[in-house]
């Protein structure tokens, strides 16, 4: 079963992250070799290579290979980076393998992130909007990458940490589901 997974990896890396315009090399090799398969549960093994979010606990789900293939590569991922991958375990071990240093949040408060300046936040999971203790969290010049979603369509966002403050660009559309907790606040509405 491993060959069969090791094809799928490497078809996922040809036929969705290079055609999604990800042309950063050391981030291709890595989506090549990590075994996207051990970050889902066993009975969703064999979702794990599709061109879809695969739940792998209640609440949480991994992003679409394309998506997180191109939220990586606008976060510019160095390695010897301090990286914090929050709900992003196949994320965290893409870094890991590039050389990263990466701090996991994964169970309990996702807002409370653990004491560091960051050079790289990522998040796999949709959120309404980033929480301010994710954005406090990035060193200067440090970047958080997140799917930001508040209806039908959301959008992956870079937030990059510079000496007079933080700054917000919307790279690209998105459409994961929004994680437990983290829904829009519903308002009044006419």
């Amino acid at each position: 079963m491993s060959s069969d997974f090791a094809a799928a990896r490497l078809n996922m890396v040809e036929s969705q992250i290079r055609t999604a315009d990800v042309t950063d090399l050391p981030l291709q090799d890595a989506l090549r070799v990590v075994a996207r398969e051990t970050c889902v549960p066993a009975g969703k093994a064999y979702l794990a290579y599709a061109d879809a979010e695969v739940e792998y606990a209640p609440g949480r789900w991994l992003l679409r290979p394309r998506d997180l293939g191109k939220l990586l590569q606008f976060l510019r991922p160095t390695a010897g980076e301090r990286a914090l991958a929050i709900a992003a375990p196949y994320a965290a071990a893409v870094l890991e393998t590039m050389g990263l240093t990466v701090t996991r949040l994964e169970a309990g408060d996702l807002t409370a992130v653990p004491a560091g300046d960051y050079d790289l936040i990522i998040c796999e999971g949709a959120v309404a909007q980033a929480p301010a203790s994710w954005t406090a969290a990035l060193a200067l010049n440090g970047r958080l990458g997140v799917v930001e979603r508040d209806g039908p369509v959301g959008r992956a966002t870079i937030y990059v940490r510079a000496a007079d403050g933080v700054g917000r660009r919307p790279v690209f559309d998105s459409t994961p589901p929004v994680m437990a907790g983290f829904a829009p606040a519903l308002g009044f509405a006419f």
